[in-house]
């Protein structure tokens, strides 16, 4: 029997869950795919889905595990109400996860770091060091920090840096 997590986000998918699993267990390196359960052939009238359709998979990404669901044929969609905050050491890995996860997805969610990919999922592509700088006690720091990263889509660390230390930054 498999150890089952209190907690876990469900992403609910119409069809695609294999790929999209496929996707995000590709771009993270410490992530795997777990368990697939399959519709039978109860409940066809409900669902539309096939007998051996993917109902379920199990999956985790660098230690968080999540379920990616193959729901009826509702047009349920995705919105940035709820989003997946990924914190990068440093700019290399941001460029990493954006480059990886913009493709496909919708260019005017792009913003302050936030973007949706090619599934509508919201995710937040994040530098620890932005979140450092955002609770300094130094209000004046902070309004320089969130000013210049207000006029960025994918953060840039050097610039949100020199607006942290008062310097100038590119308008």
């Amino acid at each position: 029997m498999a150890t089952i997590q209190k907690i876990v986000p469900n992403l609910w998918f119409v069809s695609n869950a294999e790929e999209a699993v496929k996707y995000y267990t590709s771009i993270f390196k410490n992530s795997k795919v777990g368990r697939i359960a399959r519709y039978g052939n109860e409940g066809q009238d409900i669902t539309k889905k096939k007998p051996g359709e993917v109902l379920t998979i199990e999956f985790e990404i660098e230690g968080t595990p999540f379920v990616a669901l193959n729901g009826s044929q509702e047009n349920f969609t995705f919105n940035e109400s709820i989003s997946f905050i990924v914190n990068c050491k440093d700019q290399k890995e941001i460029d990493y996860y954006w480059d990886k996860l913009t493709p496909g997805g919708d260019p005017k969610a792009q913003v302050c770091g936030w973007l949706k990919d090619k599934f509508g999922v919201s995710w937040q592509i994040n530098s620890t060091e932005l979140s450092d700088m955002v609770v300094d006690k130094d209000v004046e720091k902070v309004d320089r920090v969130m000013q210049a990263m207000f006029k960025m889509k994918k953060l840039d660390i050097a610039v949100l840096k020199k607006a942290y230390n008062g310097e100038a930054v590119p308008a």
